[in-house]
């Protein structure tokens, strides 16, 4: 037994004091539909609903141990180490500093202030996570506090890696495939380290925002580097620079073995996994679910484990999520419709919508032209193929339009 499997199975019986293993739940829904036989670790239901509260309870257990003097702990996180960093505070009675980007959705932001009590301090700083943790190890330079990195520690790598630890004693068998999500690293590194060291034969996928896709541009350059663009909208997981000590577990996955999740696909995912099996997940706790399709061949007969990592999920993005998955599912477009300013003219346009077609939005963008007016114009149907069938009668009674769905720029304006 190497000493790093050591340290994570020592680490995972220390966790009993603090909370139960997370359930290891066959999914019949997706075992069907994939031919597979797929099972969900459910880092969702763990007491932070997340599996960050394992690295950061590890890394301040160590630290404590070390050094019982230390009573002040600082972190950066998008929402979920905050909340595991809270817990182990009000845990342990220590202070903590807790930044998190302005951009943070509301609800983990509450949940991180119930969890920590008195004992923690939240400062919302910049506009992404990368900004947050610049500001968060300034502060503990001045403050001569201990940094807790929301992954690229060993001791948070070492908690981590308690998910594996969970899951070989849970399964009666080694699986053939585990799917991780990955962000800083932090929960594929340890895993990734322990299955190696202990279950070899498992093979491990993984997967990133479209994004944030900042492993397989490091996988590319042979080292970390940091994204010219980066999507926050998948906030647990979008991180612009996977870190160093994260990297070197990671270095030896092949490129082919990453797999992209785009963000409106993840939508579709949330949603049909809520509405499906009332399983309520975040958008990094839906990527190994959202990249099934992807693995569809290579899976089936196969049992394979997916990590649900994060279930804390702001429903008041609910509105943006359906919205986000209508137009992935081809469901909803956006229409820049030329229409003549004379009476009559809209008439003419509602003539030629199907039975299946609903407007969703309406706004004239020009409103003085003598003319003609420039209509901003959403549409949902309920198939879509129903969007063949309208455009074909849009052309065949002379109206002018753009599909401007999936223009990035002008949507970004005009949406």
């Amino acid at each position: 037994m190497s000493a790093f499997v050591k340290a994570a199975q020592q680490a995972t019986a220390a966790m009993r004091d603090v909370f139960p293993p997370t359930p290891l739940l066959r999914n019949d829904y997706l075992s069907e539909r994939f031919g597979a036989d797929i099972w969900l670790k459910r880092e969702d239901l763990s007491p932070v609903r997340s599996y960050k509260i394992r690295g950061a309870f590890n890394a301040m257990r160590k630290r404590l141990a070390a050094e019982p003097d230390q009573r002040h702990f600082v972190c950066a996180s998008a929402g979920n180490h905050a909340q595991g960093v809270a817990y182990a505070c009000r845990y342990f009675g220590v202070r903590g500093t807790i930044f998190m980007p302005v951009t943070t959705p509301q609800q983990k932001i509450m949940k991180t202030r119930n969890f920590g009590g008195d004992q923690v301090e939240i400062t919302l700083v910049g506009d992404i996570f990368d900004q947050s943790l610049a500001a968060a190890k300034a502060y503990c330079t001045r403050e001569a506090a201990h940094f807790l990195s929301p992954f690229d520690d060993d001791d948070v790598i070492e908690g981590q890696a308690s998910v594996a630890v969970e899951i070989t004693h849970q399964m009666d068998r080694a699986p053939d495939l585990i799917v991780l999500p990955v962000g800083g690293g932090g929960l594929s590194a340890g895993m990734t380290r322990y299955l190696r060291e202990s279950h070899a034969g498992t093979a491990l996928r993984y997967v990133e925002p479209m994004g944030g896709a900042s492993l397989l541009a490091a996988l590319r350059a042979g080292a970390p580097k940091t994204l010219e663009r980066l999507d926050s909208f998948v906030d647990g997981a979008s991180v612009a620079r996977i870190g160093e000590r994260t990297f070197t577990q990671l270095r030896h996955a092949a490129p082919e073995d990453i797999l992209i999740a785009a963000e409106n696909r993840i939508c579709m995912t949330i949603l049909e996994m809520l509405n499906v099996e009332g399983i309520v997940l975040e958008p990094a706790g839906a990527l190994s679910v959202d990249v099934l399709p992807d693995l569809a061949r290579e899976i089936a007969g196969k049992t394979v484990i997916c990590v649900t990592s994060g279930g804390n999920f702001d429903f008041e993005r609910l509105p943006e999520v359906k919205e986000r998955a209508m137009r992935h599912m081809g469901t909803k477009k956006y229409l820049m419709l030329r229409l003549p300013q004379r009476p009559g003219a809209l008439r003419d346009f509602l003539e030629v919508l199907g039975p299946e077609d609903d407007i969703a939005r309406f706004e004239y963008l020009k409103k003085t032209a003598r003319n003609f007016g420039t209509v901003l114009i959403g549409i949902e149907t309920a198939r879509p193929e129903n969007f063949a069938d309208l455009f074909e009668r849009m052309d065949a009674a002379g109206f002018t339009f753009s599909d401007i769905t999936d223009d990035d720029v002008i949507a970004g304006f005009v949406i």
